[in-house]
């Protein structure tokens, strides 16, 4: 009789079960066994629960955001051994289509995407190619090291934003998402905005390391933006960390002509743009998605102390709480940053 293991599992929108499945057994494939010791709440994950991502399919063990230790391994698993613990990649690919061919496997034409398309890591464990799991920090937490992918995250959209020094970037968003995107941005030494709705988060970000913050709520952005920007001009770089219905539209309004915006939402929901706006700048607007192989990267800003992951995490639950979690995350409470669940 195969041994069972619990998981959380989106049947369908807005309906989440704590089930049994089997544990799975590595094979020649998945050659390492990873006991799953953490895995964060992003928003692509509520998006799943909630029926807005549309990148998603039901039914599904979510989580992307996967730390561990390894229990086990089979034959060619020649970057890993038992005992060490782990982040795991959430990018599967097929290597061969253009998009692979030509390095950008996180858009593969058959993507499938761990906890989107094929199920993640909301589950005691998994079994993964030794090829996606990267050795974290000895000094960091579990909890602290599932930041570790939202971080890849922003890593890669400041590459796809070609970020460079002389940049002024407006990062719209102050959530888990938008201060991981800070802490990258200001490795490049640009001058950085930040815009949010919550003064707290907007101290925070001033904190470390914004020179300047809106609140869209009190403050007018095109304005503000005139105002912390050379000569008037408007941010050279925008970044949608914020990802509503309402934010595409911002960033083609304030972003100064010749820049560049950055979309990182899955969200379907209708907006109004115009075509003027930004072919009357010439603006570039492109898509981030995920992160293309950016996780040492990532481990190594850690280690070297140019990123602090340091106990950044808000709260945590037991994954078999993850109805409450998601819950309170729904609630949009100010003291929220990160939720992480914890499977111990």
């Amino acid at each position: 009789m195969a041994v069972k293991i619990k998981a959380v599992q989106i049947e369908k929108p807005e309906v989440l079960k704590i089930i049994e499945m089997d544990k799975p057994s590595i094979d020649e494939k998945n050659n390492v066994l990873v006991k799953i010791k953490a895995s964060g709440i992003c928003g692509s994950d509520v998006g799943i629960y909630h029926g807005t991502n549309a990148a998603a399919t039901y039914p599904r063990v979510i989580g992307h955001e996967i730390v561990g230790e390894v229990v086990e391994t089979g034959f060619g698993a020649s970057k890993v051994k038992v005992g060490d613990r782990v982040i795991i990649d959430q990018v599967t690919a097929c290597g061969h289509c253009y998009a692979c061919r030509i390095g950008r496997p996180n858009v593969c034409q058959h993507l499938a995407v761990r906890g989107d398309h094929i199920d993640g890591g909301y589950r005691e464990y998994m079994a993964v190619p030794y090829t996606d799991c990267y050795i974290l920090p000895d000094f960091l937490r579990y909890e602290d090291a599932v930041l570790i992918e939202p971080t890849t995250i922003a890593v890669q959209a400041c590459s796809r934003a070609e970020l460079k020094a002389e940049d002024e970037l407006l990062i719209l968003g102050s959530g888990a998402l938008g201060s991981r995107m800070l802490s990258i941005a200001r490795l490049y030494g640009c001058r950085i905005i930040v815009a949010d709705v919550v003064d707290e988060k907007l101290a925070e970000a001033r904190e470390n390391g914004a020179d300047y913050t809106i609140n869209l709520l009190k403050e007018n952005i095109v304005e503000k933006c005139k105002e912390y920007t050379t000569d008037g001009y408007g941010p050279t770089v925008s970044i949608d960390c914020a990802c509503t219905k309402d934010s595409l539209g911002t960033l083609l309004e304030v972003t100064g002509n010749a820049g560049r915006v950055i979309t990182m939402g899955f969200s379907v929901a209708p907006t109004e743009v115009t075509q003027f706006k930004i072919t009357s700048k010439e603006l570039d607007v492109r898509g981030s998605r995920l992160q293309n192989r950016k996780f040492q990267e990532v481990i190594d800003l850690v280690n070297s102390g140019k990123v602090d992951l340091d106990h950044k995490i808000s709260h945590t639950f037991k994954f078999t709480d993850a109805q409450k979690a998601f819950d309170f995350n729904d609630t949009h409470d100010p003291s929220i940053r990160k939720i992480v669940l914890t499977m111990d």
